[in-house]
């Protein structure tokens, strides 16, 4: 099919493969540490999804969804809001990622405890999230 330049659409796609594969192939993700920290937060996110998918379920109550020893049940709400978690996990890993892959080249130590961090938070996530389904059902 043509476009309005007489090229065909297929150059586009190739442009945007080929570019998704430059991004790829650079030396970012070349690093063992790297992408084991890659791998660790995406499994980490992955298991919060899954977990909460299993155990989960809608109910017409409100749902405890923070719980402190000092002063008990301190917040409630309905049983979708506990999709928060994964949702948190997500956009602090991408934040991460994306400051990782810019301080890459300047400070590589800086982009190693950016990942670390947000494989941290992802297991705290999934810890917060053992805490609600361990409360609740």
């Amino acid at each position: 099919m043509l476009n309005y330049r007489g090229e065909t659409e297929e150059i586009g796609r190739k442009g945007l493969v080929g570019k998704i594969k430059s991004f790829f192939a650079q030396e970012y993700f070349k690093n063992h540490i790297i992408v084991c920290l890659l791998i660790l937060s995406s499994i980490s996110n992955l298991a919060i999804w899954i977990i909460l998918k299993i155990f989960v379920k809608p109910v017409d109550y409100p749902i405890i969804l923070h719980y402190n020893v000092y002063f008990g049940v301190d917040v409630t709400g309905n049983w979708k809001n506990v999709w928060i978690f994964p949702m948190i996990g997500i956009i602090i890993f991408v934040i991460n990622l994306f400051l990782s892959i810019y301080f890459y080249n300047k400070e590589r130590i800086a982009s190693y405890v950016l990942l670390l961090a947000a494989w941290m938070i992802q297991l705290s996530l999934i810890v917060a999230s053992l805490g609600v389904i361990l409360i609740n059902y």
